[in-house]
């Protein structure tokens, strides 16, 4: 009674009071225990039990079986088994299907698979057992397959049987297969249990029909907090966050209590689309519910404030969180930080973390990974890559296909290959990633020779591989190739073309000067118009002078988007590359009296590890008088060398002397100058930009590359630039 009570204390107590125990005493004092999530203590009761010579019985194995299967205790369970064997109990059914159950859940597949067949016959507990042991291990297609057995010999599902069923359609998500499931429920007596209604919606949303999930849903003559929380979950995971929240309110409304899954789902929702105001609503809840000290909510809260745009909501909430010994509060800020564009702190953050005794897992690596490849910090990635090597993880598929990533977008494609060549396998995540490395540096035909490579090693191919495919061709000038790949994508790869993979061909189309090509591709799009694929045509106008263009395109970009900065600056910058200063000023007017503001151009350099900005103009370098008298020395260097400043890019309105003043204070140069100065003569200078690189920078930088005989790497906003010896990788083409 105390143990079925949940008071193992007293059960306990009555327990070692009893003058004599026998077999049965100690069955109920270790079952008691499994039931009560403590089978660490109910083992070391059937040691204790051995001790005193007391001889097992059935029962006894079934608890102490239940209790490795639950902490994954595979050695003692083995050692349970020959206990079995021993007392001859291997014949007994409730034994025999523990066993099973036993060795599924502590991964072993096979040994479970043993037992399972050895028995004489098998009753609906046992396929029931090796049917959810096989979904439990991530093998759905095989339970299935075993389902279609149980059938054949007859035994009738239960619950049990539909329920894990249902568990194995949505983990290899076959909808056709889950409807066939959900006909045999309707036929059966389990139509109306609240585990199966529950195990339908799940299935539906996993396999991403909602419609049916909807359907189910509102048919269960019962619901629960579970039924909610799987709702609200599968709108979260099918892309539907708005209804995800109006669910929320509504199982508010009927008077149910969320729980710390439900708030997880909701934060998720949150963080998906920028919901800060339902966020604090929801954090306000959590707090009324006392669901704030659950790592899980704490992780989940941090991440919804920092995707929100909300950092210091998100460390407010990890300065409150009472414990900081879980390693998933850690990874949600520091994650949080790399979205909000603060890769410094990020990696500030880590160190703090590993001073305090945490050890980090592959999700802070990922995380350290891409926060240096934000701010191309390549020698603080190469001491994370040291730490991923220290900690066992660079065998982590995820953790490699990051590595890879971060040396391409740090600029050492030679660290990326090398990576990727020592992975033990490829997936495609780990092509994707070296893809799009190739088409950031502009080396297109590398892109598409390891794309035939991926696809001759089998890889299914998905549609970010080609979105990095028809990059590669668009900065390499791989017209042909890229058109011949797009028109491909449906026909030979069965991949249905995005908006994203419509952007691609714009860009690929308007850098090439084919405007027109571009603007009729925008106009057969089947998919509403966006933002994006208006600005990619624009800036290819900016690129090639198009005016008339330029303001045509300019109208739908500002209908799309009127809010964002870019479309008022390409529009002001073709008229001022024109000459016509009057409408390039009037441009930025209307942008200022909208309120819209623009993004000011930065270029940093790392040196001796602390990375330094600079602004065009810049005055604030403690070393400012230094890096222009640099520059003064280079500007006449590379004037007797031939370099003529292209004034075009000057965008002011002043005399000439003005302009070519202003060019020389261009944030890119003072990066440049600033790395001449700080390194050792012949040193490769790494140099990074958040906007696209002008073309009178362009030029400068492969003069300077050749004056002072260095190579010097630039990253954009769009690509890298590899300058050495007076010219770039690019081939002037970007």
């Amino acid at each position: 009674m105390y143990a079925k009570c949940g008071s193992m204390e007293d059960a306990v107590r009555v327990f070692d009071k009893m003058p004599t125990r026998d077999v049965v005493s100690w069955n109920v004092i270790i079952a008691g225990h499994v039931k009560c999530g403590q089978a660490h203590e109910a083992l070391d009761l059937f040691r204790q039990m051995q001790r005193e010579g007391l001889q097992p019985d059935p029962v006894t194995f079934v608890g102490v079986l239940n209790a490795c299967a639950s902490v994954g205790a595979l050695e003692e369970g083995r050692r349970a088994h020959e206990h079995i064997i021993q007392c001859g109990c291997e014949s007994n059914k409730f034994v025999v299907n523990s066993l099973v159950d036993m060795y599924a859940k502590c991964g072993q597949l096979e040994d479970a698979t043993r037992v399972f067949s050895k028995m004489p016959l098998h009753d609906v507990v046992s396929w029931n057992v090796i049917i959810a042991g096989h979904v439990t291990c991530g093998q759905g297609q095989k339970a299935l397959e075993l389902f279609q057995q149980m059938q054949q010999e007859g035994v009738q599902p239960d619950c049990i049987t539909f329920v894990a069923l249902l568990n194995a359609c949505a983990s290899v998500m076959v909808l056709g297969e889950g409807k066939r499931v959900h006909e045999q429920i309707t036929q059966s007596p389990y139509e109306s249990y609240l585990t199966v209604g529950n195990s339908l919606v799940d299935m539906y949303a996993k396999c991403g029909s909602m419609e049916d999930a909807v359907r189910v849903f509102e048919k269960m003559p019962l619901r629960d907090f579970v039924s909610w929380n799987v709702m609200i979950s599968g709108y979260v995971k099918c892309g539907q966050e708005r209804e995800a929240l109006e669910l929320f309110q509504q199982m508010q409304q009927e008077g149910l209590q969320p729980d710390s899954v439900t708030f997880v789902a909701v934060l998720n929702a949150c963080a998906l689309v920028g919901a800060l105001k339902e966020g604090r609503r929801a954090h306000e809840h959590i707090i009324e519910c006392g669901c704030e000290l659950n790592k899980f909510v704490g992780s989940s809260l941090i991440d919804m404030y920092a995707k929100c745009g909300s950092l210091d909501d998100a460390v407010r909430v990890f300065n409150n969180m009472p414990l900081h010994d879980d390693v998933i509060s850690w990874n949600a800020l520091i994650s949080g930080y790399v979205k909000g564009g603060q890769g410094q702190k990020a990696l500030e953050l880590f160190q703090q973390m590993r001073q305090e005794g945490l050890q980090p897992d592959s999700v802070t690596f990922v995380a350290l990974l891409n926060a240096c490849a934000s701010v191309g910090a390549l020698e603080e990635g190469r001491r994370v890559h040291e730490h991923i090597i220290q900690y066992g993880c660079e065998s982590n598929k995820f953790v490699g296909s990051s590595l890879v990533d971060m040396y391409a977008k740090c600029g050492s494609m030679a660290d990326a290959w090398r990576v990727f060549s020592e992975m033990p396998s490829w997936d495609v995540v780990s092509w994707t990633a070296m893809l799009q490395g190739f088409a950031m540096h502009g080396h297109g035909d590398e892109a598409l020779e390891h794309f035939e490579y991926m696809c001759e090693e089998g890889i299914e191919v998905h549609s970010v591989a080609f979105i990095c495919l028809l990059s590669a061709c668009s900065h390499a000038g791989l017209v042909d190739e890229g058109l011949g790949y797009f028109d491909s994508m449906g026909s030979v790869y069965g991949i249905c073309a995005t908006a994203e993979h419509y952007t691609c061909i714009v860009d690929l189309l308007g850098r090439a000067g084919r405007l027109q090509e571009a603007e009729d591709m925008i106009h057969a799009m089947p998919y509403k118009l966006s933002a994006p694929v208006w600005k990619a045509l624009l800036s290819a106008c900016r690129i090639h002078g198009n005016v008339e263009m330029g303001e045509r395109i300019t109208e739908q970009v500002l209908k799309l988007d009127p809010d964002n900065a870019s479309g008022y600056m390409l529009l002001s910058n073709i008229y001022a590359a024109a000459g016509n200063w009057d409408l390039s000023a009037s441009v930025q007017r209307q942008r200022l009296e909208r309120g819209v503001k623009k993004q000011p151009g930065r270029t940093w350099i790392e040196v001796n590890d602390e990375v330094h900005t600079f602004l065009v103009n810049d005055q604030d370098h403690p070393q400012m008088n230094e890096i222009h008298a640099a520059l003064k020395t280079l500007t006449g260097q590379m004037h007797d060398a031939g370099f003529v400043p292209d004034t075009q890019f000057a965008l002011h309105d002043v005399e000439e002397e003005k302009k070519v003043i202003h060019l020389c204070h261009h944030s890119e140069k003072l990066a440049i100058a600033f790395g001449l100065i700080s390194t050792p003569p012949g040193t490769p200078l790494w140099i990074f930009k958040n906007l696209r690189v002008c073309g009178d920078c362009h030029t400068a930088t492969k003069f300077i590359a050749k004056i002072v005989g260095r190579r010097i790497i630039v990253r954009d906003a769009n690509r890298f630039h590899h300058f050495e010896d007076g010219v770039c990788s690019c081939v002037d083409y970007w």
